[in-house]
């Protein structure tokens, strides 16, 4: 077994861990808000909030169970409980078939949930982090998109869009046809996109910033022999989606306690556990910039995913 080899044993078996917060003591926190959620039919049942998988599954629950905690504490009477998914596919038939109380699905995957009974209440991040990036080894020879002619790129899914369609588009406008002349390997998450270049099973793992900023942090030596070649231009940021049948009152505390985390020491550790600056206000409206990048998508590579 060789030494790459080896290491990617190593790293599968590993959480990955957003950078450990400083125990040194903090100045006393505002006073924090409250809401009163009027009583319905359904009070003391467990809200199920959904994440897409956008990174290792191990790291799902250390990135959000802290924003469930939060979220039961500020709204009594409520339990917020992080649902889990095991693939793409598995978290998508969980939108359609409605099972999920809110989520954070990717920008296309909100698209699709707004036929399946769900509304747009914020955006996770900035618009400006959510693009396409490209990692090849640093010793892999690669210098321009046409040296992938004949190739293998890792996605972490077909649905993946920043780190799938983003790119296959972008390979698109560089003149390369992605259904001939590369092969392209769907992988599972975003650090098997990463780990697939890093080992040479491919050309390019194909990613987003925030799992490349955690490898760089959690695997500094192997990061070191990475390169981000190409960035694709950025979209929209991750939404927060609500089933449209919850009480409005209840969905109102939650964008509000979403879209103020900032504001406070806790909500601020809740943020930098996800990887995220800040939680915004958002509508359906505002992923229409999905619709028009399909349209692009499919002119350009062919039927959406």
């Amino acid at each position: 077994m060789n030494r790459q080899r080896r290491t990617f044993l190593g790293l599968t078996a590993l959480a990955w861990v957003p950078g450990a917060l400083s125990g040194c003591e903090r100045e006393p926190a505002p006073s924090l808000p409250e809401y009163a959620v009027r009583p319905a039919a359904d009070s003391g049942r467990v809200f199920r909030f959904g994440v897409h998988l956008g990174h290792h599954p191990q790291k799902l629950d250390q990135a959000f169970s802290p924003l469930m905690a939060y979220l039961s504490r500020r709204i009594p009477g409520s339990r917020f409980e992080l649902e889990g998914a095991s693939s793409f596919p598995h978290f998508e038939a969980k939108l359609r078939e409605r099972q999920l109380d809110f989520a954070m699905p990717n920008p296309y995957q909100a698209f699709l949930a707004l036929d399946w009974g769900y509304r747009v209440i914020a955006q996770a991040g900035d618009s400006e982090d959510f693009r396409g990036v490209f990692i090849i080894r640093k010793d892999s020879g690669i210098r321009v998109p046409a040296d992938l002619k004949g190739k293998a790129v890792a996605y972490p899914a077909t649905t993946a869009l920043a780190a799938g369609m983003m790119p296959r588009l972008w390979l698109a406008k560089q003149g390369l046809d992605v259904n001939r002349d590369i092969e392209n390997r769907y992988v599972g998450s975003q650090e098997s996109a990463i780990l697939n270049a890093y080992l040479g099973e491919s050309a390019a793992g194909a990613t987003w910033p925030p799992p490349w900023r955690a490898f760089q942090k959690a695997h500094p030596e192997e990061a070191s022999q990475l390169l981000a070649i190409w960035e694709t231009p950025p979209l929209i940021n991750n939404a927060v989606v609500a089933r449209q049948d919850l009480p409005e009152d209840l969905v109102a505390a939650v964008r509000d306690l979403l879209t103020r985390l900032h504001e406070y020491p806790d909500g601020q550790r809740v943020l930098a556990a996800m990887e995220t600056s800040r939680i915004r206000a958002a509508v359906n409206a505002d992923y229409e910039v999905v619709r028009r990048f399909i349209a692009e998508y499919e002119t350009r590579v062919g039927p959406r995913p």
